[in-house]
């Protein structure tokens, strides 16, 4: 694809390269470290992270409802969920964090996927952690088995059953 040159001024600072771009990327060596999910209240999440789906905690700093919890399954210490108050960044609006209050307090604000060799046992596990359940174990029409619950702060938690 031809690139075409502007001058300076005219430029976002982003710009299309050719095909060398494309083959660089693929010899680049990333994984996926952590990913965040708001909470709202840090002692209810990281009972659930925790002591329901079993993660280690990895860290816990700052204090009341200002904490940064790092959780991840033990054997996988590259992988991490960062537990974060939502809205924290000073950069935010105050109309801004009353909608992901709101989305939050609907369910609509942060979502993750996990996944498990046995879909019946994770389920029963979760399930007596008294969580909310939001679908049993199903065969989905696009080729996997999975079930949902919400964690306290009402972030939708998908597990997957591994084939």
């Amino acid at each position: 694809m031809p690139v075409h040159i502007r001058a300076a001024a005219d430029r976002s600072g982003i710009e299309k390269r050719g095909s060398g771009a494309a083959s660089s990327l693929l010899t680049m060596d990333i994984t996926i470290h952590t990913t965040s999910l708001p909470h709202d209240d840090p002692d209810a999440s990281l009972a659930f992270y925790r002591d329901v789906l079993g993660f280690e905690v990895r860290s816990d700093v700052g204090q009341g409802k200002m904490r940064w919890i790092t959780v991840g399954p033990a054997g996988q210490p590259g992988t991490s969920i960062l537990l974060a108050p939502p809205a924290a960044d000073p950069g935010i609006t105050e109309d801004e964090r009353r909608t992901i209050t709101e989305m939050m307090a609907k369910g609509t604000y942060g979502w993750i996927l996990l996944a498990t060799p046995d879909l019946n046992a994770t389920f029963e596990k979760v399930q007596a952690g008294d969580t909310e359940v939001v679908q049993e174990p199903t065969e989905q029409p696009y080729g996997v088995r999975d079930c949902a619950f919400r964690d306290p702060a009402g972030n939708l938690i998908r597990i997957q059953e591994l084939r």
